[in-house]
């Protein structure tokens, strides 16, 4: 389990395969100077809730990985996470499509 570390305060457990898919998403928002909210639920063992933060320019991001390798990149994924970041609720981890219709 990595994690999603967001102004040196906030940490967000993400699974590897997710938070690398993030990682692009957030990157290329960034890039292109674009503020968006960004949401997730808590864990069950922290309890029922969730939280969110406005991601901008300038403040200090880690993604943090517990593995070594690279995960392979689900491009109808990225389009998902990136098309959700572009909506007024922000971008958050949805499963990720299996492409079997």
């Amino acid at each position: 389990m990595g994690a999603f570390i967001y102004g040196g305060s906030t940490t967000i457990p993400i699974e590897d395969r997710a938070l690398a898919h993030l990682q692009l998403v957030v990157y290329a928002k960034l890039r292109a100077h674009e503020s968006f909210a960004f949401t997730w639920k808590d864990e069950q063992g922290v309890g029922d809730g969730h939280g969110s933060v406005w991601i901008s320019p300038g403040v200090p991001i880690q993604f943090k990985y517990a593995g070594s390798r690279d995960p392979s990149v689900n491009r109808e994924w990225l389009r998902v996470l990136r098309d959700l970041a572009n909506q007024p609720t922000g971008l958050r981890v949805v499963p990720e499509p299996t492409g079997k219709d």
